[in-house]
């Protein structure tokens, strides 16, 4: 699988006469690698892929992680680092640079201190960017993908109805990402045991849990506080960053009450699921990504609100691929791509949102999140 990726990006960087790409987006190094769970920027060391268009791939790790990396990373050298030891990582990239006209970068995902670096080295070479390549390759998912997606689906399913069954009047906020988190990690792990060799993976959820209640609730990207939750008040749940099964993301939210529901609330709340429901009557195959969103948009300005923020993203190995269920994005959907779809509304005082993740097949798509929507479900 990842000698595939490998032999297709070659294969674009021969289209666009790129000599060498250098790969630091820790997603885009678990893609074509298998590679992952290395400290990367965060703690100030770089982990560089090298991929000649022609020649070996090379590996530059710090020496801390190379046990990971010889057992796990699909490449044809690793060469580690240590911290102060001679040129560090950067000892390896003059030979790699040196024969390069053309050299491919994540512009966009490349550390200043290695862009830095690679501007001094590469003399005459023109630098231009491989994302618009790898982001290409990674938008149409393989099959293995795919279980992952559905897999992840199942994830995020345990989640939400461990969530769910955790609100209530009198309980604070962090008490329901405690039970959605352990929810998806032992979903997670019964998961893995059942279809994965890979026994370095963790089942362990991610991410902060995103919820909002009461007052908050037009919070969008609001964490589970301290907030103890109240009789008729409006709840929140967002797994769009929790959700990530084997490092495969997906997004899923939905909108609860505690008890009963505001008239408006309630009103508002029909407009954005029939604003989701608008965006998936256009989503499929041969449909322009701008397109979906914009059915979306109609019936949410239709119903007197403002126009809204994007309908959907790609996901994947990354929280954000392309394309973007967004107005000014004309990709053509195709099959094996991947989305989270949202509908919803806001307003200076309520908002409303309920999302889901979808794969496009050859004759529509397949919804690999579920739960209720209909609001006497929501009301618990």
């Amino acid at each position: 699988m990842f000698q595939d990726r490998m032999s297709r990006l070659r294969q674009k960087m021969a289209e666009a006469a790129i000599d060498v790409a250098l790969i630091t987006d820790d997603d885009s190094v678990y893609y074509l690698t298998g590679y992952y769970d290395y400290l990367h920027m965060e703690f100030g060391r770089p982990t560089i892929l090298v991929v000649p268009r022609d020649g070996q791939s090379l590996l530059i790790t710090p020496v801390i992680d190379v046990v990971m990396a010889e057992e796990i990373a699909q490449v044809d050298r690793i060469a580690a680092w240590n911290d102060g030891d001679g040129a560090e990582w950067r000892a390896e990239l003059p030979a790699a640079l040196a024969p390069a006209r053309r050299i491919g970068l994540e512009t966009d995902h490349m550390p200043p201190m290695v862009r830095a670096c690679v501007n001094e080295l590469a003399g005459s070479a023109e630098i231009t960017s491989i994302t618009p390549a790898l982001s290409g390759l990674r938008m149409i998912k393989s099959p293995e993908e795919l279980q992952l997606a559905r897999h992840a689906g199942q994830v995020a399913g345990a989640m939400m109805a461990a969530g769910r069954g955790a609100i209530s009047a009198g309980v604070p906020e962090y008490e329901v990402a405690i039970a959605a988190s352990q929810a998806g990690t032992r979903t997670a792990a019964e998961l893995l045991r059942s279809h994965y060799r890979d026994t370095n993976m963790s089942p362990s959820t991610h991410f902060l849990q995103i919820m909002a209640s009461g007052k908050d609730i037009t919070k969008t990207h609001h964490r589970a506080s301290t907030r103890v939750m109240q009789h008729g008040e409006p709840v929140f749940l967002c797994f769009c960053g929790m959700t990530n099964f084997h490092r495969f993301k997906l997004g899923f939210d939905r909108t609860f009450w505690i008890g009963e529901a505001d008239p408006e609330q309630a009103r508002i709340y029909g407009v954005a699921v029939a604003s989701q429901q608008a965006s998936l009557d256009r989503l499929g195959p041969g449909i322009e990504a701008q397109e979906v969103h914009r059915a979306y948009a109609e019936a949410i300005q239709d119903a007197g609100f403002s126009y809204p923020f994007r309908c959907g993203r790609a996901t994947g190995f990354s929280f954000l691929e392309r394309p973007q269920l967004v107005t000014g994005d004309t990709t053509v959907l195709q099959p094996g791509m991947v989305f989270a779809v949202d509908g919803s509304v806001s307003t200076d005082t309520f908002r409303a949102q309920v999302g889901d993740s979808f794969i496009i097949t050859r004759d529509g798509y397949e919804q690999i999140t579920s739960h209720p929507k209909a609001l006497e479900d929501m009301i618990l």
